[in-house]
């Protein structure tokens, strides 16, 4: 005879059981195993406090990002408006400059005489002129706009201003 017929209903009903039962033991197992591992990845974000979930500690983390944008936000315009306010400042510092060294009254004095032009970045500005001869010297300014002096140079003013505006080239 074969052995299913020498082993009673009860009998298979019970190794069945035993079967499923170390079967359920082994994925009880594996279950356990695999909480201790996400327990432990859980501590390794939320530190060793238990009392936080990963739901609780994400709607943290999302409102510490949303502040931190917030912030960088506002540090980013106020920034931009530094900068916008620093380049309109450079835009009216002297950006071209010449001078022209000469003898005013062909004295022989060792040209110290001198005309220079300080144009800003809109080529607007001044020249101005220092004339030497033994007794005196006479300072003299002429206003510059977009390039254009305002009253009549003297060739070696023009040679300044000319030598300014190159600057550009």
């Amino acid at each position: 005879m074969t052995l299913a017929t020498q082993i009673s209903t009860t009998e298979l009903i019970a190794i069945v059981a035993a079967g499923l039962a170390v079967v359920a033991l082994c994925a009880l197992a594996a279950v356990a195993v695999a909480l201790r591992r996400l327990r432990k990845g859980q501590r390794k974000v939320l530190g060793e406090h238990g009392d936080r979930d990963l739901v609780a500690y994400g709607v943290e983390l999302q409102q510490a990002f949303t502040v931190l944008r917030d912030y960088v936000e506002d540090v980013g315009q106020r920034l931009d408006t530094r900068v916008a306010n620093a380049e309109r400042r450079l835009d009216g510092a002297i950006t071209r400059h010449a001078l022209v060294r000469y003898d005013a009254y062909n004295e022989m004095s060792g040209h110290q005489s001198l005309s220079i032009a300080l144009l800003d970045s809109n080529r607007s500005g001044i020249v101005l002129s220092s004339i030497h001869n033994r007794d005196s010297a006479r300072l003299y300014a002429k206003q510059v706009t977009a390039g254009e002096p305002e009253l009549t140079l003297s060739p070696e003013e023009e040679e300044a201003l000319r030598a300014a505006l190159a600057l550009d080239q």
